[in-house]
């Protein structure tokens, strides 16, 4: 009987936004049993929306800006999809979910190729060397020549590809989809309709297909199908664990063509459960006392408990309910009376999991992204981003009663990871950063909705923020002071370099050798 671990595979999707990650999110849950019904996911304000865009904004605007997680059971392994925000302006949150999955699948436009969101995307995963099965979608319009497509994505990934499952037609003139490594071809009793029948052959040369596929067309197939097969990399599952190479699946997510050849893909060659890197030591996932870390807080899944929710990958051990596990950074212990799992927004008390597993622990603002959960050992859990916000804002209260909601509502969004907040040295009104504008309406959009406030932004004469480390602590107290007006702190109260431009960055840079200024600093369990 093999280990727990051995039976998990978890996994994130990436994707440049409108790629079609959130129609695949729903199609694999469906052809994974998840689900009983796949609505067809449209434009904004779609009644039926895909399990995964819980948030109302989401809803309103057809994106998916936070990472939601979906536990569920094919061909006897325990799947945990960790669906992520395509849209740039909420790419922080996607980092630190990348932090908490063993692969990916990356999804790509047919008719646009690698988009800059995927390229910055995939560099995240290169950085952790995390496998990648590529999933060129929309084959059903038009597209952009197969092999275009393969030499853009190994050219500007550089990355080796091995084509498994190619396109007959696109667009109008789709047929459907043969699998090369197995001679499966995937097709259509209505030509233009939901795959729903697969033929068996020996290969692309057999005679079965020239009854089913238009005669030019099929000649022009069976060419290419040969030359891929030839012209790019064989599959290597050593090559492929470790990053380098990328199997390669076309299809259609609306379609139905490209959702079953994935899930048994990543039943087959997605790697269990891998080791974590802490502080101390690697942790290693058959290790008997349980341990992981916190990637993401979500506060109000449930609009009717204002609750926070925190997801926590175990890394090692056999968790079970009512676990007393040590919160390293307070150095204390925590009952975890209630873990949960997630079905997006749905979700279940659960009575164990295991390694790669996702679990919610529901508190009350006691747990930060980047906590370690022990049985006791006082190691730390490294890897987790914080980035340096691009743009800042003054937060400006309208209704001065309601200054404890908007506390609240900073505080908990903050802790989600959607803002950052700063207390200035100088004046009172909180500063918020944020990487991408977008940011602004979902804060905006959230406070008034679970929070009751409203709220509204200033601009600010400064344009840049970094962290601040210097070795000397008396050198770092006298630069705060001598820079007061520029100096904010963040939530963790560790200090933060405000600047007008790059010029005066740069000039405060030269001035003071012996501070560090940091554009990214990293979450790890560490009081104050």
């Amino acid at each position: 009987m093999p280990a727990s671990h051995e039976k998990r595979r978890t996994f994130a999707i990436i994707s440049h936004p409108d790629a079609g990650k959130t129609t695949l999110t729903e199609k694999l849950l469906y052809f994974g049993g998840a689900i009983r019904m796949a609505g067809q996911v449209k434009a904004r304000g779609e009644k039926r929306r895909a399990k995964s865009d819980w948030m109302k904004i989401e809803q309103e605007r057809g994106i998916s800006v936070t990472s939601s997680v979906m536990t569920f059971e094919h061909k006897d392994l325990i799947f945990n999809l960790l669906d992520t925000p395509g849209h740039e302006d909420f790419s922080e949150d996607t980092y630190r979910t990348l932090t908490a999955v063993d692969s990916a699948i990356m999804v790509i436009d047919a008719s646009k190729g690698i988009e800059a969101q995927t390229r910055k995307l995939f560099e995240v995963c290169r950085l952790r060397d995390i496998p990648i099965i590529t999933l060129v979608n929309k084959c059903d319009r038009e597209a952009k020549d197969t092999f275009e497509l393969l030499d853009e994505i190994q050219e500007t990934l550089a990355l080796d590809l091995s084509p498994m499952v190619l396109p007959i037609g696109t667009g109008s003139n789709f047929h459907g989809c043969f699998n090369i490594t197995n001679g499966d071809y995937y097709t259509s009793e209505t030509r233009g309709e939901a795959f729903d029948k697969i033929v068996e052959t020996t290969g692309f040369d057999d005679e079965k297909l020239d009854e089913l596929v238009d005669g030019q067309l099929l000649e022009e197939a069976r060419e290419m199908m040969e030359l891929a097969s030839i012209g790019y990399s064989e599959f290597d599952l050593e090559s492929y664990q470790e990053g380098h190479l990328s199997p390669v699946i076309f299809g259609s997510a609306l379609k139905d063509y490209g959702p079953t050849a994935l899930l048994d893909l990543i039943a087959e060659i997605a790697p269990m459960p891998r080791s974590a890197p802490s502080t101390i030591r690697t942790v290693t996932p058959d290790e008997k006392k349980v341990s992981g870390f916190v990637f993401k807080v979500q506060a109000n899944m449930d609009s009717n408990h204002r609750d926070r929710v925190a997801f926590m990958r175990i890394c090692s051990g056999d968790f079970k309910r009512g676990m007393k596990l040590r919160q390293v950074r307070t150095n204390k212990d925590v009952m975890v009376h209630s873990p949960i799992m997630f079905f997006a927004q749905d979700r279940e008390v659960v009575h164990g999991a295991g390694p790669g597993d996702v679990i919610g622990i529901p508190n009350h603002g006691t747990i930060r992204v980047g906590d370690t959960f022990t049985e006791g050992e006082n190691l730390q859990f490294t890897g987790l981003p914080a980035f340096a916000p691009e743009i800042l804002r003054r937060v400006r209260l309208p209704d001065t009663t309601k200054v404890k909601q908007l506390r609240r509502a900073l505080e908990d969004l903050a802790e989600e990871g959607l803002t950052q907040v700063f207390k200035p040295n100088i004046g009172s009104n909180w500063i918020i950063g944020l990487v991408g504008i977008l940011q602004l309406d979902v804060l905006k959009s959230r406070a008034k909705a679970e929070y009751g406030v409203e709220i509204d932004f200033e601009p600010l004469t400064f344009n840049m923020a970094v962290w601040l480390k210097c070795e000397d602590d008396a050198k770092l107290k006298t630069f705060i002071s001598a820079n007061a007006g520029n100096v904010v702190h963040d939530r963790e109260g560790s200090p933060v370099f405000l600047a007008k431009s790059q010029w005066e960055l740069d000039y405060t840079k030269e001035r003071n050798p012996d501070i560090i200024f940091m554009k990214t600093r990293e979450l790890v369990s560490a009081e104050g």
